[in-house]
């Protein structure tokens, strides 16, 4: 499959629909598409779009949870040369509404649940409306009534799904496939260009990490607005014959357990705020509940071994018992996490990249890792650092390849500051190994300066903090000179803890500062002296997240 060439979208759909065609292909609880499905409808969208005059290079927004039309929608636009424009679900509504009207769309995909959005504004810009859940053309007048049926309309010439030329006469490698908005730490919302070789080009050079077959089938549970997924997680399988199973509920953990005993996937997705709840909730609790278990398991290190691969095989039961490659991306996995993994043989593969990088510049073959390490380039990326600190070691990471975005749209300043000289500067700082592997140490615009000059990495102080189970989350800034944590505990295992001590509203306030106390003393014992934490203080709403679970930093520091 590697030896496959496409420079387009249009090129690798039309491969997968001629090579895979009555092999299911895009399916959840409630529908089964094959490669063939979705090209027959991808053509009869098409035949909407000309009837409604959106040509090449129009944008063409998707709000919608994950189902089997989203994949239908993305190809109908990118393969006839329009851009797609895929908006996360659980943005906010004015988030979405800007988007909306910066994007400057002409058309819209939208489901069901996100259908209020139109409610209080006509959008003048938008010419055309499709409901996502059935495919059917929407009243502008009266949004809730679907007036068009696409599907009664499939005719057998359809079924070549040949497009006349003049519908991809435009379409070159360099066309703009998709305007992808991010929602990142920092607050700022930018629009990203990437073009049909940006998002082919990754897809086939994942390949190289991960060999994927019409045999294999996916389990999706991340939003495939965001690149990750999207290009990892449906681009890729869909280049390579595989199905994808989408589930039309919040992935809660039950529904979850429930679908990969029946799906029993081969490949998953994940950011590191899932298998880190999994771990914490169902994992460590064991290791720790027999005294003597905890005793093998924190001083035997051939005890620990021994738990953690029996634990490792219980483990891939609950993901079905089939699973050859788990990617965890988005955001840094806890270094204890990862050890846990490593050492359960958990086919667990790390990636790192950005949106604006299509996503994934560096990945960590399987039997290969390095705790704490992304791994090396991806094929055909070249990775170097900038600005290096010569005592450390690290500097900016920079990336040249065929997957680095066109641009910031309507942004020329913003885009400057990113791409020069061909190589895009990811605002992250790294170090690499003799042998290449790249270990991120944390974004530049985060790192505080010690007293003496020193880097503080706020996320490797946070990860530490996480590795005690009464914590969510934390996030480490600095307030007058001093380090500050902000720790938002499990209230659940706190209560569970402590139910049987009948605590008022105020003693359970002081057990909680004695606990943050703990946490804050054991931390210090552990960090070096100019990374020691002054203050640990109780976030009591959860914090807010970015997508891949990020803490938005910027509304707490």
């Amino acid at each position: 499959m590697q030896s496959l060439s496409c420079d387009t979208l249009h090129d690798l759909f039309q491969h997968s629909i001629r090579a895979f065609g009555e092999r299911p292909a895009l399916t959840s609880p409630t529908q089964r598409l094959t490669f063939k499905d979705v090209g027959k409808k991808v053509a009869l969208l098409q035949e909407v779009f000309k009837k409604h005059h959106i040509q090449a290079g129009d944008k063409v927004a998707i709000i919608s949870e994950n189902m089997p039309h989203w994949g239908v929608a993305y190809f109908a636009i990118t393969t006839m040369g329009a851009v797609v424009v895929p908006v996360l679900a659980d943005f906010h509504e004015n988030e979405k509404r800007h988007i909306l009207r910066s994007s400057d769309a002409k058309a819209l995909f939208i489901s069901e649940k996100q259908s209020d959005l139109l409610m209080d504004e006509s959008f003048d810009n938008l010419g055309l409306i499709i409901t996502m859940d059935s495919l059917e053309v929407m009243s502008k007048e009266n949004s809730d009534t679907a007036v068009h049926s696409l599907l009664d309309k499939a005719k057998d010439r359809l079924k070549h799904f040949k497009q006349e030329k003049s519908s991809v006469q435009e379409l070159t490698e360099d066309s703009i496939a998709a305007l992808i908005f991010t929602s990142g730490t920092s607050g700022h919302s930018k629009g990203v260009l990437l073009s049909h070789k940006n998002i082919v080009s990754n897809a086939a050079a994942i390949e190289h990490v991960q060999k994927i077959t019409d045999e294999d089938s996916f389990v999706s549970v991340l939003p495939l607005a965001h690149t990750y997924e999207c290009t990892v997680g449906f681009i890729m399988p869909f280049r390579n014959g595989a199905s994808i199973y989408y589930m039309d509920k919040t992935p809660t953990p039950t529904l979850l357990k429930r679908t990969l005993a029946q799906v029993r996937p081969t490949c998953m997705l994940s950011v590191p705020l899932i298998i880190e709840k999994i771990y914490k909730n169902n994992i460590q609790p064991k290791f720790q509940e027999k005294k003597a278990v905890r005793f093998a398991y924190n001083t035997l290190p051939f005890a620990r071994k021994k738990l953690n691969k029996i634990a490792g095989k219980k483990l891939l039961e609950t993901f079905g018992g089939r699973l050859k490659f788990f990617g965890i991306g988005g955001a840094p996995l806890a270094r204890h996490v990862e050890a846990f993994l490593q050492e359960a043989g958990f086919p667990y593969i790390i990636g790192y990249g950005l949106t604006e990088t299509s996503p994934l510049l560096a990945a960590s073959p399987q039997r290969h890792q390095k705790l704490g390490s992304t791994g090396p380039s991806l094929h055909g990326v070249e990775l170097k650092l900038v600005n290096v600190n010569e005592a450390t070691q690290e500097g900016e990471v920079i990336a040249r390849g065929a997957n680095i975005m066109q641009g910031y749209y309507k942004n020329p300043d913003a885009t400057a500051e990113v791409l020069k000289d061909g190589w895009f500067y990811t605002g992250d700082l790294g170090r690499f190994d003799e042998e290449g592997y790249l270990y991120i140490m944390g974004r530049s615009k985060n790192v505080i300066i010690g007293p003496n000059g020193e880097n503080i990495y706020p996320e490797q102080i946070e990860s530490l903090i996480g590795e005690r189970e009464e914590v969510a989350d934390a996030l480490v800034y600095e307030d007058e000179g001093r380090l500050i944590a902000r720790v938002h505990l499990d209230y659940e295992k706190f209560d569970m803890a402590h139910k049987d001590e009948d605590l008022s509203e105020k003693e359970s306030h002081q057990k909680i500062e004695a606990l943050l106390e703990e946490m804050r003393q054991e931390l210090n014992g552990k960090v070096s002296g100019f990374s020691r934490i002054s203050r640990f203080i109780e976030q009591r709403e959860a914090f807010e997240m970015t997508p891949t679970k990020k803490i938005k930093r910027y509304l707490y520091n």
